[in-house]
């Protein structure tokens, strides 16, 4: 009866009962409140409902916190950063750098504005450093925007710096208000080189520089990546939801005619 016990269990198979048991302790780690707006918004994909209580435990998110990066598509974007960190750093460490990069990062925090030139984008991201760091996400440390350095007598400004504490590294953050195009990864790349040399000290790991733009063609970002020798990333970003095409606006109704039917009712 019991002969053929492999149709039964496969034991060639490993099973992760430590990462059951830890997702099982984990539930009972969010508050019900939590549970339950995880369960309203996502009942009919576990793998992502508790892909979001774990990030709420990790970040201690509030409600209004959580509902915003379940809105905005994190399970989606976490990770989707374009880089060459399997090449440039060491594993596990080049998977958790991967993790911790978002495509496309959103700006919609920001005043409503859908165009931006880049000197009013970055003052606005500093303008909103506290929501900003909050969508970078956890271990983010800001040091400085037009961050000066100076060697061979010229000046250079980095956009903006940050520390990656989790890392031990220096992240040197470009933002473009345009297509990413190859000279903006050979500037970013220059700037990471100077503060592995100018900031790093003995604890420090070499600097990884993010590169932000409005749009990248992705065959054009992997050639850019795969010619350099230092951890970088590419991502875009969004500062607007988007906007029903004018046909179909002027299909619905107006507030004021909503507003009207609601009174003859």
């Amino acid at each position: 009866m019991f002969g053929n016990r492999q149709g039964v269990v496969d034991d060639s198979v490993p099973v992760n009962r430590q990462g059951v048991i830890d997702d099982f302790e984990s539930i009972f780690m969010v508050p019900w409140s939590l549970h339950i707006l995880i369960i309203d918004k996502l009942k009919n994909d576990p793998k992502k409902a508790m892909f979001f209580v774990k990030k709420t435990i990790e970040n201690n998110w509030g409600y209004g916190v959580l509902l915003n990066f379940i809105k905005t598509d994190l399970y989606e974007r976490q990770g989707a950063a374009q880089t060459n960190f399997a090449l440039t750093m060491p594993a596990p460490e080049s998977d958790l750098a991967q993790e911790l990069l978002k495509s496309p990062y959103d700006f919609t925090f920001l005043p409503g504005k859908e165009k931006y030139q880049e000197t009013e984008l970055k003052d606005a991201l500093i303008e909103h450093i506290t929501q900003f760091l909050v969508e970078l996400g956890r271990g983010f440390s800001y040091v400085g925007k037009e961050y000066r350095l100076v060697a061979g007598g010229k000046e250079k400004f980095i956009d903006l710096l940050f520390y990656i504490i989790p890392l031990h590294r220096y992240c040197v953050i470009e933002v473009k208000i345009t297509e990413f195009d190859f000279p903006d990864l050979g500037q970013l790349a220059g700037y990471v080189a100077m503060v592995d040399d100018l900031l790093n000290t003995e604890v420090e790991k070499p600097a990884i520089g993010l590169l932000i733009c409005k749009e990248k063609n992705a065959v054009l970002a992997r050639y850019a990546l795969s010619g350099m020798n230092r951890p970088m990333g590419i991502s875009e970003y969004e500062v607007a939801r988007q906007q029903l095409p004018d046909d179909l606006k002027k299909a619905l109704p107006s507030t004021d005619e909503i507003e009207a039917g609601l009174n003859r009712m």
